[in-house]
């Protein structure tokens, strides 16, 4: 068998609700800021959750004509928009490039949830005479972003979709480097994107317990591993990111970011919302990412955790990274961006492996926003990068995405050296 091949980082595509660029993202990310605010999507104003971390001052129309922006759904307007600024910072659909080759795994936890909602609410409100939209289905699925995609730049490559909850881009990321560094393509496009701010989407979570209620104080209701967090606030939007195989990308010249050198998938085999209490899968699936890329935890710099800012979730992970770094532990930052960004679901792992690659890139650490009160049951010696960024050399960063199901899922950057 063929030794495995080097899979590289050399393309970006961001749209987040901190802002509809890469470089706004990270901008953002760094200085602290919170894109949360009250919901514009419907009136929220009878819901137990009043605010949400939406995408703004973003037009469909800048990446689809009107017909065909009306045939795609909302997390696929995202997710095309992402996905054409990462293939252009990387030129993998130029002149040259065997398409053949080159493909797309996309990752989303639900899809098209505003249409699924629009279509039934209009059914419910009608006479009972089924009048549904023709592109009600292809527009809903969730496989369907990654069809468009490689529709438009003719990407004929393996090409699908993963579903894991919130780990589903994570997932995405991982099928990619292993599909490259298998020898089964020379690229791919990878990434997810999620658009659930909506009354379903609000209501359902409510209904679930697991959204902040914090409506006065909404700017800080996103407090990763603060005494007072209450749960999460939904965000939405798409990461895209073009993984190659190294000496393809060095042929042409690409520009490498970073290199993705292991992934780990794990299941916590215990409850359909809780994490396991002492983060066993969490632990397991930080440790299998890191036997994938054949490092020790103290190699490790920076962790860009799941951290969504709920009561036992934030206390599981910790509990994990402890067990497994030991010592170690108190010589890695760490943070969760969600304090910034909100929750985005099944889009959350690819906008927190931009940050993480980001944070390889630029020795910069992003901040866990909105802490104000110690919590007693988090060890007081990790150091959590509170309230603002913190540079350092980052050689190898990880990030984790855990998702209802117990699916766990945890990816492993490193500085790029030839």
């Amino acid at each position: 068998m063929n030794a495995p091949k080097r899979v590289v980082v050399t393309g970006l595509g961001a749209i987040t609700p901190l802002g509809n660029s890469v470089q706004e993202y990270w901008t953002n990310l760094l200085n602290g800021v919170s894109g949360a605010g009250p919901i514009t999507r419907f009136d929220a104003s009878k819901f137990k959750t009043r605010f949400a971390c939406e995408v703004k001052n973003f037009d469909p129309l800048n990446y689809f004509d009107k017909k065909e922006a009306r045939k795609v759904d909302t997390y696929t307007h995202y997710g095309m928009a992402a996905a054409v600024q990462a293939i252009a910072d990387s030129g993998i659909a130029g002149e040259g490039i065997n398409k053949d080759e080159v493909g797309v795994i996309w990752g989303s936890g639900i899809g098209g949830l505003d249409t699924f909602q629009q279509e039934t609410f209009a059914f419910a409100k009608g006479d009972g005479t089924p009048r549904f939209n023709p592109f009600f289905i292809p527009k809903m699925i969730a496989d369907i972003c990654s069809g468009h995609i490689s529709i438009r730049y003719g990407l004929r490559g393996p090409n699908f979709t993963t579903v894991s909850a919130c780990a589903s881009s994570t997932n995405a990321l991982i099928d990619a480097f292993n599909y490259i560094r298998w020898g089964k393509a020379i690229a791919i496009v990878a990434g997810g994107s999620e658009a659930a701010i909506n009354e379903s989407g609000i209501g359902g979570f409510n209904a679930a317990q697991a959204l902040s209620t914090n409506n006065e104080n909404y700017l800080t209701a996103s407090r990763p591993y603060d005494k007072d967090r209450d749960g999460f606030v939904l965000g939405e939007g798409a990461g895209a990111i073009v993984l190659e195989e190294l000496e393809h990308a060095l042929k042409r010249g690409a520009k490498i970011y970073a290199e993705i050198v292991g992934g780990g998938m794990s299941a916590d085999a215990y409850h359909i919302t809780a994490p396991h209490p002492d983060g066993l899968g969490a632990k397991l699936v930080m440790q299998r990412a890191l036997d994938d890329a054949g490092l020790k935890v103290t190699d490790v710099d920076y962790i860009n955790t799941h951290g969504t800012s709920t009561p036992l979730g934030d206390i599981a992970e910790l509990k994990a990274i402890v067990n497994l770094f030991g010592e170690h532990s108190y010589k890695l930052n760490i943070s969760s961006t969600k304090s910034m960004t909100g929750h985005l679901l099944g889009a959350a792992g690819a906008i927190e492996a931009i940050a993480t690659i980001l944070a390889v890139v630029n020795d910069a650490i992003p901040p866990t926003i909105n802490h104000f009160t110690d919590d007693p049951e988090i060890d007081p010696k990790l150091n959590l990068t509170f309230n603002k960024m913190q540079k350092r050399v980052v050689n190898v960063a990880m990030s984790n995405t855990f998702g209802f199901g117990g699916h766990n899922a945890a990816i492993v950057v490193k500085k790029f050296q030839s």
